[in-house]
């Protein structure tokens, strides 16, 4: 079984004992977590969808560890001009196991 969830504006195919980076959360490692954005459930050969989210439907995970992204390169030159600018970024990440994608109450009536 696993499930399309959205979170932090991005969407994500997750399922059991997957290791997945998502934006930052709040929360200290060891926490449990819960996606009750859940966009689409499939369970063999039975697929649910959401309009936009299912009803019910959650994923659970734990909280790893909080880590930053690689480094982002922004450069910026303006030929013949002597104008030059560099800019870098790193994205704040939580690392979250998926424990465990529970169907709801709503896919075991369908």
């Amino acid at each position: 079984m696993f499930a399309v969830i959205k979170t932090g504006g991005k969407q994500y195919s997750v399922a059991a004992e997957d290791v997945i980076a998502v934006m930052t959360l709040p929360g200290a490692p060891g926490d449990a977590v819960t996606f009750e954005n859940v966009l689409m459930l499939v369970d063999g050969e039975a697929t649910k969808f959401g309009a936009p989210f299912l009803e019910g439907a959650k994923v659970v995970g734990t909280i790893l560890d909080h880590k930053r992204g690689p480094k982002v390169l922004a450069f910026k030159k303006r030929r013949r001009k002597n104008s030059k600018r560099k800019h870098g970024h790193r994205q704040d990440l939580t690392m979250v196991k998926i424990t465990e994608v529970l169907p709801g109450k709503s896919q075991a009536n369908a």
